[in-house]
């Protein structure tokens, strides 16, 4: 725990002076879930594989049981469900508000797959189209300039303005339910 408090902090510190840094960390392990790199902490996130599970966990085979007794769920369905879901925590790592952004790049041919990616999340999936699949490196360097490029303009708060609601818009999309009380004036009305 030590090591990896230590190692943020320098890496936010050399984040924070404009040198930039690269953390380097494993899936399950402490710094996939839990930890936010939003904003300039984390603009690029590389996922090597896809996280399986240990499979020859005593838990993990006692569940893989449970599942396929109690609910007919077949076991690589179960640890392919399980994988993606994983990987979507970890790259979701750097994208935490609106307005923040960063590169996730799959980088193992079993992403191709429409099995495997049918199964990551939409928010993920309306950003792959078919045209980001199975790119050389030069390719895929080219769209990484690209989208850094046009990320680093500054943002129009007029044009942003229109995009998102105020707080008086969400509250009338939202109004207020009314209480207990204020129903059964209501109804008592109706009776008179």
């Amino acid at each position: 725990v030590v090591e990896t408090t230590l190692a943020l902090d320098n890496f936010r510190r050399a984040c924070d002076s404009g040198r930039g840094a690269v953390f380097l960390s494993v899936a399950r392990g402490k710094v996939s879930e839990g930890i936010n790199f939003d904003r300039h902490y984390g603009r690029a996130v590389i996922m090597f594989g896809v996280p399986f599970q240990y499979t020859l966990s005593h838990v993990l085979r006692a569940r893989l049981e449970y599942l396929q007794t109690h609910y007919q769920i077949r076991e690589q369905d179960f640890l392919n469900f399980d994988a993606l879901r994983q990987a979507s925590q970890c790259v979701g790592r750097v994208i935490r508000s609106k307005t923040d952004y960063g590169l996730m790049i799959f980088a193992d041919s079993r992403y191709n797959r429409h099995d495997k990616r049918s199964k990551l999340p939409k928010w993920i999936l309306q950003f792959l189209g078919e045209h980001y699949l199975n790119l050389s490196t030069d390719t895929a360097l080219q769209h990484v300039r690209q989208f850094l490029r046009q990320m680093a303009q500054p943002v129009d708060q007029v044009a942003l303005q229109s995009v998102l609601l105020t707080t008086a818009e969400v509250e009338r999309m939202n109004p207020p339910k009314a209480t207990t009380e204020e129903a059964g004036d209501v109804q008592s009305d109706k009776k008179d």
